[in-house]
């Protein structure tokens, strides 16, 4: 048996947290009955599941590195027309969705996969994957500024703070920064940065966890090797296992004697 958002996200129908939607809004039935209960479990070879009232087929996962240009929209669908980061890859028979949206202004690298489980790892705070980005700022950040970004800036949907921030060069009036974080609210960089008086003038994602960029062309895709995945496979692990260790820490669990 199987819960029923995980068996969604591993036949590529979005990210686990999205699933979790579509089965509250009732757009999902188990043999024909629209299902709401997001704790139900079904068995894949004896239940038929739908979405939308299409059928779910399981189907071959496929992870793709984008490097997505300025102008580009992370959905599968804009009613007004504009480019989007999907279209960048070659034509392929499984539905893929973004881990991890860049706004329309920004770019750099963006995760495409139908491996919902693996995109709701990498991108739910608690497992810590590092996401890191270089930004132009109007101005000079002081290393006060750089101080709050670590310590927190508060926004309207709470505190946010970086893991990691180092000044990398002065362009004119502006500065590159390398930010790294370890989870992504909309537009954060951009919302931190405002607080601090200090505009986002260019925003480029460079890396998520061990996968980077490198020089993959702008508007390129290219896919994920064995390699890498097993070692993004590798780097979700070691944040599910640190954060085990805490939970038993927390709990005295750790410091119980062994029987």
């Amino acid at each position: 048996m199987e819960r029923l958002n995980k068996y969604l996200a591993h036949a590529g129908i979005a990210s686990r947290r999205q699933c979790d939607e579509l089965i509250a809004t009732g757009r999902v039935k188990v043999d024909g009955r629209i299902i709401r209960d997001l704790g139900i479990k079904i068995d894949p070879d004896q239940h038929k599941v739908s979405v939308d009232d299409a059928p779910v087929r399981t189907e071959k996962t496929v992870y793709w590195v984008v490097n997505k240009p300025v102008g580009y929209l992370c959905t599968n669908h804009d009613p007004a027309g504009r480019p989007l980061a999907k279209d960048l890859i070659p034509r392929i028979e499984q539905r893929v969705f973004t881990v991890g949206r860049l706004d329309e202004a920004s770019e750099g690298m963006l995760l495409m996969t139908n491996d919902g489980e693996l995109a709701y790892k990498l991108m739910h705070p608690k497992f810590e994957v590092e996401k890191t980005y270089l930004v132009l700022v109007a101005g000079q950040p002081t290393q006060q500024d750089l101080k709050q970004l670590l310590d927190g800036v508060w926004l309207s949907d709470g505190k946010v703070k970086a893991k990691r921030v180092r000044r990398v060069k002065a362009q004119g009036d502006s500065t590159w920064l390398r930010i790294v974080l370890c989870e992504g609210k909309n537009r954060e960089i951009r919302r931190m940065l405002a607080k601090l008086e200090h505009k986002v003038m260019k925003l480029r994602r460079v890396a998520i966890g061990p996968i980077d960029l490198d020089r993959l062309p702008k508007g390129k895709a290219r896919k994920l090797s064995l390699e890498e995945l097993n070692s993004l496979k590798k780097t979700v692990d070691d944040g599910l296992k640190k954060l085990e260790k805490l939970h038993r820490r927390a709990t005295g669990e750790g410091d119980r004697p062994k029987s």
